[in-house]
């Protein structure tokens, strides 16, 4: 198979370049070059998809063009370079208007009114589902048999974000004796996980056997006790959780998702108790197979500590010890 891939350099589209490599497949990456490498045996063109695409490239075929982009009109211009291809367009689970119901599936959950026109997400970051579904349309428009494929939260090795990270970091300073752990919410509230590598593997996968339809790219819904508690196994750590609800967390200036001052897996609940709780079934019918959240996170730390300047999200060590202590006090 002749795979094209627009992206290749950074996490999932660089994970679905070594997958296709190792499978034999002819392989070409389009990016600009600035964000990182492509992996050996992968062809590389170097271009601004904000710009027109190269000619020589566009009277190339290909048999399969995977693409994640967010942005409507580089995806208008790549489908009609490329219309024959066998899409694979990665989307997001972002697309949901519905944040608040476990179980949904892409023939069940409701999506957000496209926004067709490009938006500046650094001012507008609540435009980032309504574009997706702006490019989910124009795939399926002009792509006749297309996947979308919307991953939940990504997670494993090369993960810019630093989200999951925050884990795996989390149980190597325990093995170190910082034993007492801030846990989010209750250990029983559903979470949900992708290693990258899984994902990347079945995106491949959808584009050998020319799968069409639309897929949320989610592993088992899982409680976060369970899933922190294979996070710590798989590094070997045997922490002392202090789970602490909603309203203490808020209190004590604790932020949900990634970022600063954030415990990185926790959503305001019941608020988004759906945005981490899809569906498996439907993807898993498709070929989705998933390694344990134990192996990803021995993997991901094993990766931060090859890479020192990675990103790991979320509170400090002495911000971690400061609102244990209130919860302790309370």
């Amino acid at each position: 198979m002749k795979l094209l891939v627009l992206g290749g350099t950074v996490f999932l589209s660089r994970a679905v370049t070594v997958e296709a490599v190792a499978r034999g497949h002819d392989v070409v990456a389009v990016s600009r070059g600035v964000s990182g490498t492509v992996p050996d045996g992968v062809r590389h063109v170097v271009a601004d998809r904000a710009q027109a695409l190269p000619a020589a490239l566009i009277e190339e075929t290909f048999d399969a063009v995977v693409d994640v982009s967010g942005t409507p009109s580089h995806v208008r211009r790549a489908v009609a370079a490329w219309p024959g291809a066998h899409w694979v367009f990665v989307s997001t689970v972002s697309v949901y208007a519905d944040g608040a119901t476990p179980g949904q599936t892409p023939q069940t959950g409701p999506v957000h009114e496209p926004a067709a026109e490009d938006v500046d997400l650094a001012v507008s970051p609540e435009a980032y589902g309504p574009m997706k579904v702006a490019c989910e349309q124009i795939v399926r428009d002009a792509a006749a048999g297309a996947a979308v494929v919307r991953p939940g939260l990504v997670v494993g090795p090369e993960d810019p974000s630093g989200r999951f990270a925050y884990w795996p970091a989390r149980m190597a300073r325990v093995r170190e004796g910082e034993a007492d752990v801030l846990a989010p919410g209750a250990p029983g509230d559903a979470v949900q996980v992708i290693d990258v590598r899984d994902l990347a593997a079945w995106i491949v996968t959808l584009a050998e056997r020319r799968t069409a339809g639309t897929f949320d790219g989610v592993g088992p819904v899982t409680p976060v006790g369970d899933l922190l508690g294979e996070v710590a196994a798989g590094v070997g750590a045997e922490p002392t959780w202090w789970w602490t609800p909603r309203a203490a967390l808020e209190a004590a200036d604790v932020r949900p998702w990634a970022g600063e001052r954030s415990v990185p897996l926790w959503l305001p609940r019941p608020d988004l108790d759906g945005m981490l709780a899809h569906d498996p079934a439907p993807a898993a019918a498709a070929g989705l197979v998933t390694r344990s959240v134990a192996e990803t996170a021995r993997d991901t730390l094993a990766w931060l500590r090859a890479t020192p300047d990675a990103a790991v999200t979320g509170l400090t060590a002495a911000e971690e010890a400061q609102v244990l202590a209130a919860v302790r006090g309370a």
